[in-house]
């Protein structure tokens, strides 16, 4: 869940002129008033903040547990208060829970309260200015250049390791090596690369315009963005495409199990013919990168990892980086340089003659002791 919390405001929770908390605060009967709350706020944040269905998910997980805890503590979700949420950190602590868990967590309930504050339903914000355990930032898990290549190069047709899905529905293969180039190309996340279209359109999310090598995709927070297709990209496209026509065409061996429900204007497609999933992507990744002899499984964000940190590494242009990969606040992009640092620090380890000198036995110690300046 990496979006931020729907209209989070600085400080005060009540409406002008408001003061009056319009629900009862009281538990008994209160279970479907609960339900309805949540319900409403998540159709909010789907429909008027337009997040992703998948950050909305996560939501209502953690709203789910901010309602089994107000249960357990026999007290209304308007009745919580401050005191209510440190206690549940310090028991999700205590759990074994993650800072890092915990925040995001605690960015869930606490754009809850901004939206019941909005409707008038609480005076002020229990979640505002909790604090939570220490959270170190994960450097993000990227693949090397060579790995990402082999990985991008990798050909199941060639390799004689196809899998039996692939070598019943061999345009599946096709169709793979698209979606690796693709994500390795323009570093997409795995939501932006299913809403993609064949061609632009009035209620397209994004689209394709090989001519001009762009990706026009439709990022977080219904942000647009335009990325650049590298051309080994463009040629895995050009070939998925020309496969795809004949699955929408129908024609016998290649679209048999095309079916009623297809979806005409998507890119990536499964054999019925409906839109891809995200869930789809990860499984596919995950079984490719195993048959490609991969020593860690590939997941669609590790490929958006590798594009920013390899092209950071080339170009050192952090804010070229941050507008390719479509990050608001430069901080975000700025955990690349740290993995461009863990390179660096590598190929000095590696290459430099005194990086790592070690003494044999018998042999003359420094004259100068260690501690000494």
């Amino acid at each position: 869940m990496t979006a931020a919390a729907p209209g989070r405001p600085k400080q005060g929770m009540a409406p002008s002129g408001g003061g009056a908390v319009r629900e009862a605060t009281s538990v008994g009967g209160h279970g479907s008033e609960r339900a309805d709350l949540i319900a409403r706020y998540l159709t909010y944040v789907r429909v008027e903040k337009r997040l992703a269905e998948r950050t909305v998910e996560l939501y209502a997980l953690d709203l789910e547990k901010l309602q089994t805890n107000a249960l357990t503590a026999n007290v209304a979700l308007t009745a919580v208060t401050h005191a209510h949420i440190r206690r549940w950190v310090v028991q999700m602590h205590s759990g074994g829970r993650s800072g890092r868990g915990i925040a995001l967590i605690l960015s869930g309930w606490r754009g809850f309260y901004v939206w019941l504050g909005r409707e008038g339903l609480v005076n002020s914000n229990p979640v505002q200015d909790v604090r939570t355990p220490k959270v170190t930032k994960p450097v993000p898990k990227a693949l090397s250049v060579d790995d990402a290549v082999r990985f991008a190069d990798y050909a199941a047709s060639t390799s004689g390791s196809l899998s039996p899905e692939v070598d019943a529905n061999p345009w599946l293969e096709a169709r793979d090596i698209a979606i690796v180039e693709l994500l390795y190309s323009c570093g997409l996340r795995v939501a932006e690369l299913t809403g993609l279209d064949v061609r632009a359109s009035a209620t397209a999310r994004g689209w394709l315009d090989l001519d001009s090598g762009e990706a026009h995709v439709l990022g977080k927070g219904g942000k647009r963005r335009s990325v650049p297709i590298g051309s080994k990209a463009v040629a895995a496209l050009q070939q998925w495409m020309a496969v795809r026509t004949l699955l929408r065409s129908q024609v016998p061996g290649a679209s048999q199990d095309v079916g009623a429900d297809a979806d005409p204007a998507a890119l990536f497609i499964g054999r019925h013919g409906t839109r891809l999933t995200t869930q789809s992507i990860w499984q596919r990744l995950q079984s490719r990168s195993q048959h490609a002899g991969m020593a860690t499984p590939v997941h669609p964000h590790m490929l958006r990892h590798s594009f920013a940190s390899h092209l950071l590494q080339s170009s050192g242009d952090i804010r070229a980086v941050q507008e390719l990969l479509g990050h608001a606040d430069i901080s975000t992009t700025q955990a690349y340089t740290r993995l461009d640092f863990q390179h660096l620090a590598q190929v000095y380890d590696a290459a430099h003659p005194r990086a790592t000198l070690k003494f044999s036995k018998g042999a003359a110690k420094p004259l100068v002791s260690p501690s000494s300046d």
